[in-house]
């Protein structure tokens, strides 16, 4: 698809919008449109060089442009097809919308127009490289047309750690667009994860693209390069939330603002405490077994257990879910007998899990020890000032009155 694209100033790294303003005159005198000179437009070119061989699949078009705005980008491949692609906000790329082709020779063109008609041309002409062998993989948690929570932050795990020192570019091809616009900023929980979060719960309703533009992008590490693009198209459900009080030892559940349901819980208890924070419901399983010997505990020892339970709802990773306890019916909402879970009833349980999402919430309050950074999905346990210091890329707010998407 051929557009013609108007370039726009840099406002932040996530966040840029068109700030031309109006510049006033005096009768008689003479000024330049915002962006125009009284020369004709100029263009050059720099990515990739015009006979380049070898080039990247995840190549894009990188140019300068002086004495206008309007500026058109055209891709074709050597049978003359056009690529779809897009500007990046900076105004300094255009990116295909999709991999380029192995092995492929194509011909971009990029020109500049000034009101007055004059104008300035750049071409280069250049092929890909071969289908490299070392190949790495990336997935995502967040299915396509998957219902997520409002909590919910959008996972990518890649097959092969990104170096350091390469983050930043790696994370500068992973695009997440929300309809309504929300600001957010993506988080490197270790070398090969990295998460993407709203600076708050995303709101009900919420249309979710995700594009991870990383096939045929050079990973930093000798021969290896991206496997592929990853595309996932989501959505948001209703703003369900779970709160748990270990004063009261109830959980209070809210859809959309509006108390639905209080439940009696039980708690760990103060040899396996339950852990404070905010969570979120990470797996839901109709069945589990619960074994103490996965972390140690030898299930014939005086706390040792091996327990199938229904309506799992996993919180953290070291093993703390809610779920299904009949067998502490009595102590809910008096006392903590539990391992570290948060024991319900059979039929509290069903109710929660026919109702929750992945994604969705989970704070609990009041308990001895506090959940680790990384002990499940802590994206909401650490304010968003923090947060953002998780990106490989400098954090700049997003422009007032209303945030967008990255």
């Amino acid at each position: 698809m051929r557009k013609r694209l108007t370039v726009a100033v840099l406002v932040s790294a996530m966040f840029a919008v068109a700030a031309f303003g109006v510049a006033g005159c005096e009768p008689g005198t003479s000024w330049n449109a915002p962006g125009e000179t009284k020369d004709p437009p100029r263009v050059q070119l720099t990515g990739p060089t015009d006979g380049a061989k070898d080039v990247p699949a995840a190549t894009e078009i990188v140019f300068t442009v002086t004495g206008t705005r309007d500026v058109d980008v055209k891709l074709v491949d050597a049978g003359g097809a056009t690529v779809a692609g897009a500007m990046r906000a900076d105004g300094l790329s255009w990116l295909p919308d999709a991999q380029l082709d192995y092995a492929t020779t194509y011909t971009a063109t990029i020109t500049a127009t000034k009101s007055d008609g004059s104008n300035g041309e750049a071409k280069s002409t250049f092929t890909t490289m071969a289908k490299p062998a070392n190949l790495v993989d990336v997935t995502s948690f967040v299915g396509d047309d998957q219902v997520v929570g409002v909590g919910m932050p959008m996972i990518v795990e890649f097959g092969l750690n990104v170096p350091k020192e390469r983050r930043a570019e790696v994370e500068r091809r992973l695009f997440v667009r929300s309809d309504p616009p929300q600001e957010g900023i993506w988080n490197w929980y270790g070398n090969d994860i990295v998460h993407y979060r709203p600076r708050v719960h995303w709101q009900p309703g919420t249309k979710l693209d995700i594009r991870i533009a990383t096939g045929g992008l050079w990973w930093g590490i000798k021969d290896w390069y991206g496997r592929h693009d990853l595309t996932i198209h989501a959505s948001v459900g209703p703003a369900t939330l779970i709160n748990v009080d270990n004063k009261t030892k109830k959980m209070t559940v809210t859809q959309n603002g509006k108390v639905v349901r209080t439940i009696p819980v039980s708690l760990g208890k103060p040899a396996a405490p339950s852990s404070s924070g905010n969570l979120l419901v990470i797996t839901r399983e109709p069945t589990a077994l619960f074994d103490s010997s996965t972390y140690g505990v030898p299930v014939n020892s005086p706390d040792g257990y091996r327990t199938k339970v229904q309506y799992a709802m996993r919180l953290t990773w070291g093993g703390e879910f809610i779920h299904a306890a009949p067998w502490s019916v009595s102590d809910q909402g008096r006392r903590n007998v539990s391992h570290g879970c948060v024991n319900i009833s059979t039929s509290a349980a069903k109710w929660l899990f026919d109702t929750v999402k992945i994604g969705d919430p989970v704070t609990v309050r009041g308990t001895e020890v506090h959940v680790k950074w990384g002990d499940g999905w802590t994206d909401w346990d650490v304010p968003w000032e923090e947060y953002v210091k998780g990106s490989a890329l400098p954090y700049q707010p997003a422009p007032s009155p209303s945030p967008s998407g990255s």
